[in-house]
């Protein structure tokens, strides 16, 4: 079959990592970690029963997909992600193609999207491990064992043994599978990062009326949709850099847009109230009377730097941004008494009594009133993978929030 196939070999990634200081785009060029090959070998499905082949309609590009591709994955989390070989794409939206043994559910033809989370459950394990018994399978303890389902990493698009979107076949376990019958394609293939979205909203236990939101990236906008489909009443101030990605934001729902950096807390003191106090030798203003939380979709140090400074004493951070090594100053996190809370995948929600993310998200897709249908900003044919990856890269500054990927153009997108 043919897939964009990452080979995360030591040579091709430090060659990656250092020639993409000053080309970007080294990850897809000659000796980069990507490329196109025209005869993969399709993966297999595992010798256990529930497991399905799918083919995939879009597969969108997401951040993670860029850390690959720019060879600034996370080093503490290679201890999870250990193949070597890796088909990229765990945003899909796709057709049945072959059902294995014990799949009850779905048929030949059927449209899913796709939970790309294998937890104990997919991997064949009995019992399962705590924290897959207490509710929290997507933070699996076991992502590193391959189990029956063969896959070194803890989703799909990680790993060849199971493929990923950017593919014209891969495997699933059929409990990773939501029906969503003739859901407009560039609504469906939203399904993940959607999820990732409410997932992210969900870990703030209201306490105020007033947030903000930094980035206005594929995950800022999803959260931002998020937290006002939750909380119609909320206040939701959404940092954006540059006019594309303020205008999208108030789309999806933002209360206001703010500017980046110490500007945002003089923008917020300056309509809200509140003092501006001014540290020595630091360039951030802290926001006295600031906000009840904040959503970090970027996960950078800077940003990290102007969550804390915006949030009021007892507030929270949710970091939702992509995981890495950031130096920053911590103090406030002490001296303000912050919470600090980390998000990763979905599933089970407490807060939704138990019901998964991604269903509750194919429900909100199919509903008109979801004002997501302008995050998905283009979609190519998998072989213009490469163009693709330089307009995800670019982000806002080429005009694009979410790109998708098309791996088989015989299956007609649904409009």
């Amino acid at each position: 079959m043919r897939a964009v196939v990452a080979d995360l070999s030591t040579p091709r990634y430090l060659f990656t990592a250092v020639a993409g200081k000053a080309r970007p785009s080294a990850g897809w060029g000659p000796g980069g970690l990507l490329s196109l090959q025209e005869s993969v070998a399709a993966p297999k499905l595992p010798d256990a029963p529930g497991w399905l082949r799918l083919r995939p309609e879009l597969a969108g590009i997401c951040g993670s997909d860029l850390s690959v591709a720019h060879a600034k994955s996370s080093f503490v989390l290679s201890a999870y992600y250990r193949a070597s070989k890796q088909i990229l794409g765990h945003e899909i939206v796709a057709v049945v193609a072959e059902v294995g043994p014990g799949v009850t559910e779905l048929v030949p033809g059927d449209r899913v999207v796709v939970d790309p989370v294998i937890s104990c459950a997919q991997r064949g394990f009995d019992p399962v491990c705590r924290t897959c018994a207490g509710g929290l399978p997507y933070a699996c303890e076991r992502f590193d064992q391959p189990g029956s389902a063969g896959c070194e990493a803890p989703t799909l698009g990680f790993d060849a043994a199971v493929g990923g979107g950017w593919g014209e076949s891969l495997v699933a376990h059929e409990s990773q599978c939501y029906p969503v019958g003739d859901l407009a394609s560039r609504r469906a293939v939203l399904a993940e990062p959607a999820s990732i979205g409410l997932h992210t909203a969900l870990q703030w236990r209201r306490a105020g009326d007033r947030v903000v939101v930094i980035g206005p990236g594929t995950i800022g906008l999803l959260v931002t949709a998020a937290l006002r489909r939750l909380h119609p009443d909320l206040d939701i101030a959404v940092v954006s850099p540059g006019e594309f990605g303020a205008a999208k934001a108030i789309e999806v729902g933002a209360s206001r847009t703010l500017p980046a950096g110490g500007a945002a807390v003089e923008a917020l003191a300056a309509s809200d109230g509140g003092r501006v106090i001014r540290p020595r030798m630091t360039r951030t203003p802290i926001l006295e009377q600031g906000v009840d939380a904040v959503f970090d979709c970027v996960g950078l140090s800077e940003t990290i730097d102007l969550a804390t400074h915006l949030l009021r004493p007892g507030g929270t951070l949710v970091l939702a941004g992509g995981a890495g090594k950031q130096s920053m100053d911590w103090s406030l996190v002490w001296n303000r008494q912050l919470t600090v809370q980390g998000t990763i995948n979905f599933g089970p929600e407490p807060q939704l009594s138990g019901r998964h993310t991604m269903s509750q998200v194919v429900e909100w897709l199919a509903d008109p009133a979801y004002p997501v249908d302008n995050v998905v900003t283009q979609t190519l044919p998998l072989a213009d993978w490469k163009r693709g990856l330089e307009l995800a890269s670019a982000g806002p500054r080429a005009s694009q929030v979410k790109v998708a990927l098309r791996p088989n153009p015989d299956i007609a997108l649904v409009a």
